[in-house]
């Protein structure tokens, strides 16, 4: 089976797109804070802050923390993630099916994540998918979204033209990304964000379920 549409190259988010982490992540972020005695923040404000750099996302949930408290969240949240919480997220269901479809239509593949390097790689090795990918970027080496680089740099290596790609995302920050970078941005509507807050990045098309992309795909839908 070949590609039916202009697209050449898919990159997906991680967190709330491909893996089912967000209220785990959310749960760890409220672990974190308890311990260090440092307030309870809103979950929809945790929530509406995933997708951003660390020290964003920090600012969001624990605003005009100095650089003592954001060193010692940060050094609690990496226990708390890898020593417990890293192991409840569960992929979406249909994830491997997806990719491995794509796969074998031709489209080549990438990830760009506010994850850690180490994150990532963890998580790609425990869920057996890193193969699926031809390039992945973190937030660790490249600027946070919705800065263009992580996209740019994966355009770069892969030397794929930015109006051939496509960015799938669950969060404003992904769709801002994709638009800073002049790529097409399709929404799922399974993560952070709502229908009405992925609105205001104008997405080219929304998933109730990632199972939907392989046939938007197919239909020629992404044209134009």
């Amino acid at each position: 089976m070949s590609r039916s549409d202009r697209f050449r190259l898919v990159i997906f988010d991680w967190d709330g797109t491909l893996r089912d982490s967000i209220s785990t992540i959310v749960a760890c972020t409220q672990a974190t804070m308890a311990e260090l005695g440092a307030g309870r923040a809103e979950d929809s404000v945790i929530r509406g802050s995933i997708g951003l750099g660390l020290r964003d996302m920090v600012d969001r949930f624990a605003p005009g923390c100095d650089d003592d408290l954001y060193d010692r969240i940060v050094q609690v949240y990496r226990r708390l993630w890898f020593g417990t919480y890293r192991y409840q997220p569960q992929m979406f269901p249909g994830t491997r099916e997806v990719l491995q479809e794509l796969t074998d239509r031709g489209y080549l593949m990438a990830v760009a994540t506010a994850k850690s390097r180490r994150g990532l790689d963890e998580d790609l090795a425990e869920t057996g998918l890193g193969g699926f990918f031809q390039a992945t970027r973190t937030a660790d080496e490249a600027h946070s979204k919705p800065h263009p680089q992580m996209i740019l740099d994966i355009l770069e290596e892969l030397g794929v033209a930015a109006e051939d790609a496509l960015m799938v995302g669950d969060t404003t920050h992904d769709l801002w990304m994709a638009h800073n970078a002049e790529t097409a941005a399709a929404a799922v509507l399974s993560g952070s964000h709502d229908r009405a807050e992925l609105s205001q990045a104008s997405p080219r098309v929304y998933f109730e379920d990632l199972r939907e992309l392989p046939g938007w795909l197919a239909s020629g839908e992404g044209e134009g």
